[in-house]
């Protein structure tokens, strides 16, 4: 067996520019292969955190301005959405598993924590809120029903603000007070946005809100989570409530102005069509990369034995067996496909995971678009794995033929070929 390999060694000593050509053809196959997929599955995971925020069968309504005249109403009514819309929606609207109004308080209000504070926008929500907005908890809990009742005054934030408050201490946020302009609220949630890790969030029950903050019965939108599965079913949702809010504050059905709403699975599936288009031309260009791999294989075999037929007949001639010369040739191809596409494979994953720190670090950094767009690149390792499989495969099958063809001349035929 040493010997075996000894004679592979020496042969391919021998010829390095033909090996190394073979190789790289094969390493630079796999290496774009796995390049090409760690940049696809980057971009799928970008795609995916544009919505990471929300459900992905939420509706969000919009207030607006009414741009039609309808039933003897001028155009240019602003539309003010009020508790009794939310009432409405929950008693009318089918399909529908959760729904929350919200209210801005608007000008940012100082929050205060001891000697620390700062200006952030407070939003007035509904205990169904983080069934709609996805939300990491760390500490404690949301909003809950007994809070919305008896307008209590608890407050839930994102850990970046707890940061900022409490930097200079180690108190336990959770049943502390911190204030919220001049009004104490105590702190019973504490999470992170896994959209947006650095975002700053405050919220107060909506009802505390509109009571402590002078809101009446105002909504300034509502949010909704739908049991639909299909853009078709969230549509038709979409189209039932346009029309029970068109009938409650007298617009027309198709003023697209009175109210604006974003269907989120609708977007969503549109961005998973366009990801698949994507997707697919990767694969195409992927495995066309290997198929020049296995190509050049190919080409690179027959000339190998071309070059090697007098040699062939030598063995031949001194007693070597048809099988021996097919065993010698299938070995040097598959050693050098083997070896190729393994460090191919070790290339393309040690550039992605650099990279994938890379942006890491970028986005730590404070570049958060990164998120939005490219982040987290890999590839399977299975499919680098086989793609490999297949490559030495091909090596195999690219090298019998020529193999097969070589060991079947005759010795004199051999020894007379120029």
């Amino acid at each position: 067996m040493i010997d075996f390999f000894e004679e592979i060694f020496s042969t391919l000593k021998q010829n390095k520019l033909r090996a190394i050509m073979t190789g790289f053809s094969v390493s630079w196959g796999i290496f774009m292969l796995i390049i090409l997929l760690g940049s696809g599955k980057g971009l799928e995971h970008g795609m995916e955190h544009n919505f990471a925020g929300a459900v992905k069968n939420s509706i969000w309504v919009y207030s607006g301005r009414t741009a039609k005249a309808h039933n003897g109403l001028k155009a240019g009514r602003t539309i003010r959405f009020t508790n009794e819309d939310y009432d409405l929606l929950r008693r009318k609207l089918n399909g529908v598993d959760n729904i929350s109004g919200r209210l801005y308080l608007y000008d940012d209000i100082s929050i205060t924590y001891k000697n620390e504070y700062a200006n952030y926008r407070v939003t007035c929500v509904m205990p169904e809120f983080n069934k709609i907005e996805t939300m990491d908890f760390t500490k404690g809990r949301f909003i809950n029903q007994n809070d919305y009742k008896k307008f209590r005054k608890v407050v839930v934030v994102t850990q970046p603000v707890i940061d900022l408050l409490m930097k200079n201490t180690k108190d336990d946020p959770i049943g502390k007070y911190i204030k919220l302009g001049s009004i104490p609220f105590e702190i019973v949630g504490v999470f992170n946005d896994p959209e947006d890790k650095t975002s700053k969030k405050v919220y107060i029950p909506l009802s505390t809100g509109q009571k402590v903050f002078n809101g009446g019965n105002r909504i300034r939108n509502l949010a909704i989570s739908t049991q639909a599965t299909t853009v078709a079913e969230n549509k038709a949702i979409e189209t039932q409530l346009r029309n029970i809010l068109a009938k409650r504050h007298r617009f027309s059905v198709d003023d697209e102005k009175a109210i604006y709403v974003n269907n989120t699975l609708e977007h969503f599936k549109q961005a998973q069509g366009a990801f698949a288009g994507i997707k697919g031309f990767i694969w195409i260009i992927g495995i066309m990369t290997i198929i020049a791999g296995i190509v050049g294989v190919s080409n690179i075999m027959i000339i190998l034995v071309k070059e090697r037929t007098k040699e062939i007949g030598i063995r031949k001639a001194i007693g070597a067996s048809p099988s021996s010369v097919v065993r010698l040739i299938l070995s040097e191809s598959v050693l050098i496909t083997g070896i190729a596409g393994f460090v191919g494979l070790l290339l393309g994953m040690g550039v992605l995971f650099i990279l994938d720190k890379i942006i890491t670090s970028m986005i730590e950094g404070g570049a958060d678009q990164m998120n939005y767009i490219f982040n987290h690149p890999s590839a399977d390792f299975n499919i680098a794995v086989t793609a490999t499989l297949v490559l030495i495969l091909a090596g195999l099958i690219a090298g019998y033929m020529p193999a097969k063809k070589a060991a079947a001349i005759k010795p004199i035929e051999a020894l007379h070929d120029e």
